[in-house]
């Protein structure tokens, strides 16, 4: 690739990430987490409630958790919530671990369920959250082709798991997609890629390195590899990212296992975020 369609393709890719970042139902829009309980959940602005929600109407419905740990919404109403974009009185949610979870919403608000090992909680956003009113802006390390590199790929034996703890403390199982492995500064250094869906030619990497902590985000970067190439796949650390919790209290993402630690400093992708979360 020539230093100017590297440029250019940077260029549009970190137009692309930064549009996903602040759109009105992106990850600056997270306002809460709240996990349900079994049983009625009811929810609404009013103090009341077992979920208190700013600017949804006072009382705007219950969430019923059964014992297998189905959510069904019952809407209040006079609440005039819309699931899905249309207008309705209740809804089985489904969660974010299906294809097209279920979304609710009234106003700027809107939520939708989500599952983190044996919690099921709601996933709240706002069109105006503080963290997106005032993002502050990304900031990256200098562009280095140097850092686009062309690694080895190992495919993984089927059943291959990969297990790393999240920003809330839960332990999640991904599958391994292969093993990447690439030199630099004459070493050695391995990543493993897990799989986000059986038919994509690419994959995810979550890692953390010597720049963790002090230059980047402390518990992880993220970075997809390019489509895999028979024997052989592309990492572009330039297109390294900062996960949702580096912007918010209220993503659950996954950190770095140790696996995953590498032992060179990555001075490429984007540097730590000014107004972090944490």
């Amino acid at each position: 690739m020539s230093t100017t369609d590297f440029a250019r393709d940077l260029a549009i890719w970190r137009e692309g990430r930064l549009a996903r970042l602040t759109a009105p139902d992106g990850w600056l829009t997270l306002v809460g987490l709240p996990w349900l309980s079994v049983g009625e959940n009811t929810l609404g602005s009013a103090p009341d409630n077992a979920i208190v929600v700013a600017d949804l109407p006072a009382h705007f419905g219950t969430v019923t958790l059964d014992g297998d740990g189905n959510a069904r919404l019952r809407l209040d109403p006079q609440a005039h919530g819309l699931v899905n974009g249309m207008a309705a009185t209740g809804a089985l949610l489904l969660d974010d671990e299906q294809p097209q979870p279920t979304v609710v919403s009234a106003g700027d608000v809107s939520f939708y369920l989500v599952r983190r090992g044996d919690h099921v909680g709601l996933r709240i956003k706002h069109a105006h959250a503080s963290t997106r009113e005032h993002f502050l802006g990304l900031e990256h390390f200098p562009d280095d082709p140097s850092w686009r590199i062309e690694a080895t790929w190992q495919p993984a034996e089927p059943g291959h798991a990969l297990e790393m703890v999240t920003a809330i403390g839960t332990l999640e199982r991904h599958p391994v997609a292969g093993l990447a492995t690439f030199a630099r500064d004459g070493r050695r250094f391995e990543l493993l890629a897990v799989r986000e869906s059986p038919d994509e030619t690419q994959h995810f990497i979550v890692f953390a390195d010597l720049t963790s902590g002090r230059e980047t985000y402390g518990a992880a970067r993220f970075l997809y590899t390019e489509p895999l190439r028979e024997d052989a796949v592309v990492l572009d650390f330039n297109r390294a990212y900062n996960p949702p919790c580096c912007f918010t209290a209220f993503a659950t993402c996954p950190m770095a296992p140790p696996e995953n630690r590498l032992d060179i400093r990555v001075t490429a992708g984007e540097l730590k975020y000014r107004g972090s979360a944490h």
